[in-house]
């Protein structure tokens, strides 16, 4: 599986750098970690975009239309 996330080292060993990732709203690269309240986005900004897009119907999962409802 292909993703944007890079293990740069083991979360229990603090002389490797932390999990890098990128944000899925601005792309910004930044620590993935549980003290951000917003993973996997950077900040409360690029999360309430998200929410926004969700909210105005601008991402859609396509579903295949029933036989039966036609």
């Amino acid at each position: 599986m292909t993703t944007d996330a890079t293990r740069q080292g083991d979360a229990g060993d603090s002389n490797k750098p932390p999990l890098m990732v990128r944000c899925p709203s601005c792309g910004t690269m930044h620590v993935y970690t549980t003290e951000n309240p917003y993973r996997p986005f950077c900040s409360k900004g690029c999360k309430a975009i998200d929410l926004g897009a969700w909210a105005s119907e601008e991402y859609r999962v396509q579903a295949k239309p029933d036989p039966v409802d036609e």
